[in-house]
């Protein structure tokens, strides 16, 4: 059985444009003709839209990229070069003509990882230049539809969708880690004996700043958003920065379950997700801020112990 290959086809105007899946030339005849309303009785040529080379031959149609597009003459109907007009209207007019046209075979739709399949069937590396949401988007795919246009086995493209997921995991936790480090930084700005007062300044001038900004919740004092991630998202600890923490980890039970309107459980639950969250981050800090004091410490002695062993100058 050949495989189903993914193309465009249009008539001689350029204005109706579908798109198809097909096996073969003669299949993409029989259903671009009905896509574009030809009579089935009628003789059909195919060409490419770009330069019209006429496509007869099933194996030259096969060797063609996919999503190549085709243009379909009806009986007296030729090819003819795309019309550019002159004062910098060309784009405008193409967009009318063509781009708004362009619909899909509902019959034949292609799902939206069957092109990013197709790149990684012709080369596996191109994982690395791909966005997080078309990794997703082959992580969230079929597995049996994946495991078939990539012609490997099941298990094989489980095995893939496994690693398309911990790619994005690796790219999750650097985040994390690119806002420790500004946090990191953040604090090694201030200085040692007003570190604490300073700390308390900030963290008000960032409240004000963002209750200028955003909206808050009369009710519970937090804002809208912190309450949307609490309440909407999966695993809303990760997604806090420190202040929200903090600020969720000072609450009672009590206090965050009419927040929340959750029961007694789950509320617990979140309280002590957060807790160990802002634990984790703030003994990260202290690892970094002593890394940072030793390393000035070792230097500090190196210095002394090189001033010890060079001789004072003075007249023999």
């Amino acid at each position: 059985m050949t495989d189903r290959k993914p193309c465009r086809v249009c008539n001689f105007t350029r204005q109706k444009s579908y798109g198809l899946v097909v096996p073969s030339l003669d299949e993409l005849k029989t259903k671009g003709s009905e896509s574009l309303g030809f009579s089935p009785a009628g003789p059909v040529s195919v060409v490419l839209e770009d330069d019209g080379t006429i496509v007869e031959d099933q194996a030259y149609f096969l060797c063609l990229p996919l999503n190549t597009k085709f243009m379909l003459l009806h009986e007296r109907e030729t090819w003819s070069p795309v019309r550019r007009m002159d004062g910098g209207t060309a784009w405008m007019a193409r967009d009318s003509l063509v781009l708004d046209a362009d619909t899909v075979d509902a019959s034949s739709a292609i799902a939206p990882w069957w092109s990013l399949a197709q790149q990684l069937k012709q080369d596996l590396s191109s994982i690395i230049l791909m966005s997080e949401a078309e990794l997703q988007t082959l992580v969230d795919a079929p597995c049996p539809e994946l495991a078939s246009a990539l012609g490997f086995k099941e298990k094989k493209a489980e095995d893939l969708q496994q690693t398309l997921q911990g790619v994005l995991d690796r790219r999750e936790e650097e985040r994390q880690s690119k806002e420790l480090l500004q946090l990191y930084l953040k604090a090694a700005e201030k200085e040692e004996g007003q570190q604490e007062a300073s700390s308390q300044a900030s963290q008000e001038g960032a409240v004000e700043v963002e209750v200028d900004g955003m909206e808050v919740d009369s009710a519970s004092g937090f804002i809208s958003r912190t309450l949307m991630v609490l309440k909407g998202k999966t695993s809303p600890e990760t997604r806090l920065s420190t202040e929200d923490l903090q600020m969720v980890v000072t609450r009672r039970v009590e206090v965050m379950e009419q927040v929340l309107g959750w029961d007694r459980t789950r509320t617990s639950a979140l309280l002590q997700a957060c807790e160990a969250e802002l634990t984790g981050r703030l003994q990260q800090v202290q690892a970094v801020q002593s890394i940072r004091s030793n390393a000035q410490l070792d230097s500090g002695v190196h210095s002394a112990e090189e001033a010890a062993e060079t001789p004072p100058q003075g007249s023999n």
